[in-house]
């Protein structure tokens, strides 16, 4: 069996580039390192695409069609309100789509000032259906909803209090600086 080659492309020019990123802006919400990477695999190579792919970003901002602020604190509000995820799980996907940092700051704080952290677990709990450990295996069970509750993005201290609250021993090994520190990796 043999593959077909992918066809080659042809650059789009500006006014062709910007209709794309119209449509895909169009599709899904988009930060501008997002729209940015999408862009390039369409547009000229070297120095003239990348002129047109900044002034194409400079076109879409001044329409407000792409705002990284206004993507942050969208997304925020649908993993916050949705999703019943902490805030750490916020914050690391927020980097990861190439939110700068004082936005995703600011749009934290303000996001997540008046949430009770402990009743926001107990809504992820409830959304995925998590029951109490019991029996034999209540121990490595309370060590698995406690993983699943660090990755949702909830502090130690708001786990260790609904396992408490389930009357579960609670082994508190978990080093909170540990947990807490988003990967800086993925940072630009």
């Amino acid at each position: 069996m043999t593959f077909a080659r992918p066809k080659k492309r042809v650059p789009l020019n500006e006014a062709a580039l910007f209709e794309y990123a119209v449509k895909t802006l169009a599709r899904k919400m988009r930060t501008v390192r997002d729209l940015k990477r999408l862009m390039r695999t369409r547009a000229e190579e070297g120095e003239a695409g990348e002129r047109a792919i900044d002034r194409i970003v400079e076109r879409l901002k001044e329409l407000k069609y792409l705002s990284d602020t206004r993507f942050a604190a969208d997304y925020t509000c649908l993993r916050k309100e949705n999703e019943k995820y902490g805030r750490r799980r916020v914050h690391q996907d927020l980097i990861q789509k190439g939110v700068h940092k004082f936005i995703i700051a600011a749009t934290l704080t303000k996001a997540y000032e008046e949430v009770d952290e402990v009743a926001l677990a107990r809504e992820y709990i409830a959304r995925k259906r998590i029951k109490p450990p019991s029996g034999p295996e209540a121990k490595k069970q309370a060590n698995r909803i406690t993983g699943r509750l660090m990755r949702a993005g909830f502090s130690a201290a708001a786990i260790y209090k609904i396992l408490r609250e389930w009357d579960v021993e609670v082994d508190e090994t978990i080093d909170e600086t540990d947990a807490s520190q988003p990967t800086e990796e993925t940072d630009e």
